[in-house]
């Protein structure tokens, strides 16, 4: 996709970062936009997704969510916005980052073709072991 931007993003992505993620309070997600911890993706202009991190260990990156509106998926937009966050954290002079799915999630095949290895887990209350 030719026309793909990927960028850090400010406050101006905030309408659509609101709308877009209820796994965060909003405050929080104002504090992340502002330390630059949030990658927006825009095709032609339209916000398309986000990579949303932090740090786990306060040192090492971790993906906290990647998200594509619906009809933008599959269209190789995340491993984009995958490949630039993974850039940004060598450039950081990060090591290795992390990221994590549920059990049940699809996203796993996703992580995996993108070379991430399977390294623990953790099995919440009322979810599936399987």
């Amino acid at each position: 996709m030719d026309n793909l931007d990927i960028r850090v993003a400010d406050d101006s992505d905030l309408p659509y970062l609101l709308e877009k993620d209820p796994h965060i309070a909003p405050d929080m997600l104002r504090r992340k936009v502002a330390a630059g911890e949030v990658l927006i993706a825009s095709a032609s202009g339209q916000r398309v997704g986000y990579l949303r991190w932090g740090w786990f260990w306060d040192n090492v990156p971790f993906m906290n969510l990647l998200r594509l509106d619906a009809e933008w998926r599959r269209k190789g937009i995340g491993m984009r916005l995958v490949a630039r966050w993974e850039a940004d954290m060598r450039a950081l002079g990060a090591d290795f980052v992390l990221t994590s799915t549920w059990a049940s999630e699809e996203a796993q095949h996703f992580y995996r073709a993108l070379g991430y290895q399977d390294i623990g887990g953790f099995v919440f209350p009322r979810e599936p072991l399987g």
